[in-house]
């Protein structure tokens, strides 16, 4: 008898298990990149490092498309709807338009939109504090630098490239009130995102007046502008994903945007029944955002400049130091 009740507690137990193994393998993900290319070394590797990793751990397949101009944005949306992908992720404040126009026609499909709001109750909206992982590494670029000129080449000049450089700023000076922040921009149009040359350009035009830390907000025009950092000995800082690892011994750091954990958490929610809709907002506090040290840059940050950037760190997650958001009056000043 007591051999037949352990036999049935223990079907009772594979049953459940194989119950909730099969919810876990309902979920059809899918992603659309942004422009730029999957393996741009900075924001859309960042998603799909996110993924890789969703992936490795639980087997699952998820449909993927990079397009090549903002045109194909809605209609790869559409698709992937149609076919009955869900969730499927939006990478970029461009799509932010066509996911809204897609996720209307397709209302028990869920989306997640990275880097931008869409206000609707089957869309997950994340965005960052870029303010403010973008302070640290100002930091960083003030106590390092031995002329007190900093550069900052940005992409595509938009608000949200534009909160990364006054966090940036902010920084800087307040590391060192006396410092100059050399600024430029990439040009005007999404394009902006993947012209290494036009960013290495920009890059020895601030070198050539006398800057030595530069900072690339810029997609992969950013592997220009580090690579010119590199060739003219001047200390570059990466940006969204850690590329430290691209010039051991001239990447200063990286300023760490967790666009990974964005879409690992995203795909994870679905598949475990936590999925909601609504705007998440992340910042150092979240683990959104941070900056990196490792084997690749650690020379190249002291003790004493380590100390004083987690000082600032664990003040801006306590309230006492507050970064100034760009976004929330266009304009660097508060």
């Amino acid at each position: 008898m007591k051999r037949g009740l352990g036999s049935i507690v223990a079907l009772l137990a594979s049953a459940a298990m194989a119950t909730a193994a099969l919810a876990q393998t309902q979920i059809k993900p899918a992603v659309v990149y942004s422009t730029g290319g999957k393996f741009d070394k900075s924001f859309n590797e960042g998603v799909s490092n996110g993924i890789e990793k969703f992936k490795k751990e639980t087997s699952s397949t998820v449909a993927e498309f990079e397009p090549t101009n903002e045109t194909q944005f809605e209609q790869a949306l559409r698709r992937f709807a149609q076919r009955g992908q869900d969730p499927i992720i939006a990478v970029g404040f461009s799509q932010a338009v066509a996911l809204g126009k897609v996720a209307k026609e397709f209302p028990k499909v869920r989306f997640t939109v990275i880097d931008s709001v869409v206000d609707l109750p089957n869309v997950q909206s994340i965005v960052f504090k870029e303010q403010e992982g973008s302070f640290l590494v100002g930091m960083l670029a003030a106590l390092a630098s031995k002329t007190a000129k900093i550069g900052f080449v940005g992409g595509m000049d938009i608000p949200l490239v534009r909160r990364f450089q006054c966090g940036f700023e902010q920084g800087i000076k307040y590391a060192n009130p006396k410092a100059e922040l050399i600024t430029n921009m990439t040009g005007t149009t999404p394009a902006a995102w993947n012209d290494p040359g036009r960013g290495a350009e920009l890059a020895k035009g601030q070198f050539d007046r006398g800057v030595d830390v530069v900072y690339a907000a810029a997609g992969s025009t950013g592997i220009g502008i580090l690579q010119a950092a590199k060739d003219r000995g001047k200390l570059g800082i990466g940006v969204d994903s850690n590329q430290n690892y691209l010039h051991p011994g001239t990447m200063l750091t990286s300023m760490l945007k967790r666009v990974d954990l964005a879409a690992y958490r995203s795909f994870k929610a679905a598949q475990d029944g936590s999925w909601k809709g609504g705007t998440q907002v992340l910042g150092l506090k979240d683990g959104g955002v941070d900056w990196a040290l490792d084997q690749y840059n650690e020379k190249l940050v002291s003790a004493d400049m380590k100390a004083k950037v987690d000082a600032a760190k664990a003040d801006i997650i306590a309230g006492k130091i507050t970064v100034h958001d760009y976004m929330s009056n266009n304009s660097c000043k508060p």
